[in-house]
């Protein structure tokens, strides 16, 4: 009978499937053709006698419990001999747990094959291996191949800070990579998600241009006409896309009356309404058809019409209002694209009148106003109109501030300056430089105490700066008075008149 180790029935025979008689070994089972070879055995690599090993005292024969039987005997067959040193160093062990396992050995002493998975690979970083050569400017040195396998990467803005730098180096000097560069670069910008689902309100603008300057139209559309064109196509975009239920969502009309903020309660069809029948004005100016029909209104003011055409309806305002109220606005505009540039014809309000370049403008800033309304109701993204467009607007209400100042003294809601300056129509007079910032903004000089004057740095007593859209906001009677963020110096009381006077431009 053997010993613990010369039988297959010893320990860590069995379970070393790197070792002459364990699991996968093609001899005779419970052999061992050389038992000096493994590690640990007398004569063997690592051998002590009886000395303290790396793990331990090395135990002896039969320490491991009672003798095992004889193996049955059998054919004698040998494999070749597998040396316990490769061709490069030693070879490492293959025991159950890994090279650092509890059945691994230090190098040098392993007998088995190397191992099955090789190992993780080291970074340069951490390998020593040397990095490509830095070259000025922070780039680092690559070959034409890795930069080319960089620009998608690149596109994307996921290369490091040295690898960007060294392919904005390469693609001022490779044509090829350049052009292939760009259009990554487009590639990425079709990626991208949109901030905002809404189109640019200058997009109908500039593919209306870009179709006109192809084919000019017969008759063109007049400049002081494609505000009202394109603010009402603008609504229309917003009504197309709300649903059923929200015609009905409630909306507060507001303006300011007698310097008191005044309001009324409507729906969103209610507000498509009071606009198809205040541009109406314009219409019946052009020949067109009344909206009201047979409706008789107590005024021809913009109020009283919309009143009267509310009162007539059997039932509230549906969305079946907006057919009219867009085939109106189209006839307006194909209409008024017939008067040639002159405009000029008046557009009665009940109480003033407007030439019809200025009543169009006055009816594309209220569209606006009111879309905004809409907006706010149905919770829906809507942007102010072109600077071009807005630029126009500020423009009409500042040449109307004028004679809203006289309008107001007449009615006792403001007093003559401390020192008023009379003159002759024509001539300068006392002033107030307006100045509106952001988009579509500007300067203009505002008489204070004659709508006749004229405005003059000369005889300027007072500075207001506001913003655009605020100032358009003021105007429409949304922002009162003396909540409008303007920066003021001068005259105070002349600045009080101004903002009164711009509040008070707004109606129904």
């Amino acid at each position: 009978m053997k010993g613990a180790y010369d039988e297959a029935g010893g320990p860590g025979a069995a379970d070393n499937p790197g070792t002459y008689g364990g699991p996968g070994h093609r001899g005779r089972p419970g052999t061992t053709e050389d038992v000096n070879a493994l590690p640990g055995a007398p004569g063997g690599p690592e051998h002590h006698d009886g000395g303290d090993g790396p793990g331990g005292p090395v135990p002896d024969e039969g320490a491991h419990g009672p003798e095992a039987p004889d193996a049955p005997e059998g054919p004698d067959v040998h494999e070749p001999e597998v040396p316990p040193h490769g061709p490069d160093g030693p070879r490492p062990h293959r025991g159950v747990g890994g090279p650092d396992g509890p059945a691994s050995h230090d190098a040098g002493g392993g007998s088995g094959p190397g191992p099955r998975v090789p190992l993780p690979r080291v970074s340069a970083e951490d390998g020593g291996r040397t990095l490509p050569d830095a070259v000025p400017g922070g780039a680092i040195a690559l070959g034409h191949h890795v930069l080319t396998s960089l620009l998608g990467a690149w596109a994307l803005a996921a290369c490091s800070a040295e690898e960007a730098a060294a392919v904005d180096e390469h693609l001022g000097e490779c044509d090829a990579c350049a052009d292939e560069a760009l259009r990554l670069r487009e590639a990425v910008g079709l990626l991208q998600r949109p901030e905002s689902l809404d189109l640019d309100p200058a997009l109908r603008t500039r593919v209306l241009e870009g179709c006109l300057e192809r084919r000019p139209p017969r008759i063109p559309v007049p400049e002081w006409a494609t505000p009202y064109d394109a603010e009402t196509a603008r609504l229309d975009a917003l009504l197309q896309d709300i649903g059923d239920a929200e015609w009905h969502a409630p909306v507060r009309l507001r303006w300011f009356e007698a310097d008191e903020a005044a309001s009324r309660r409507t729906t969103v069809a209610g507000v498509i309404a009071h606009l198809l029948t205040v541009d109406g004005l314009v219409a019946v100016t052009l020949g067109l058809d009344d909206p009201l029909g047979d409706i008789t209104a107590p005024t021809p003011a913009p109020a009283g019409r919309t009143e009267a055409y509310w009162r007539a309806s059997h039932y509230p305002p549906t969305r079946a209002v907006r057919a009219p109220w867009r085939e109106q606005g189209h006839g307006i505009v194909r209409t008024a694209s017939f008067t040639g540039d002159a405009g000029r014809m008046p557009v009665s309000y009940g109480d003033f009148e407007l030439p019809l370049h200025d009543a169009m403008l006055d009816r594309a800033f209220e569209c606006w106003v009111h879309a905004e309304d809409i907006a706010d109701a149905v919770d829906y993204p809507y942007e102010p109109p072109s600077a071009r467009h807005l630029n126009r607007m500020i423009d009409l209400a500042a040449r109307m501030l004028p004679g809203a100042l006289a309008a107001r003294r007449r009615a006792g809601l403001a007093a003559p300056g401390a020192r008023p300056h009379l003159v002759t129509a024509g001539e300068p007079g006392r002033s107030l430089r307006l100045e509106i910032e952001g988009s579509g903004g500007g300067e203009w000089l505002i008489p204070l105490d004659s709508p006749g004057a004229v405005g003059s740095a000369e005889h300027e007593v007072a500075h207001v700066a506001l913003d655009g859209v605020e100032f358009c906001r003021l105007a429409a009677g949304h922002v009162p008075p003396a909540e409008a963020a303007a920066g003021q110096v001068g005259d105070r009381e002349a600045i009080s008149d101004v903002l009164f006077a711009a509040a008070s431009l707004s109606r129904m």
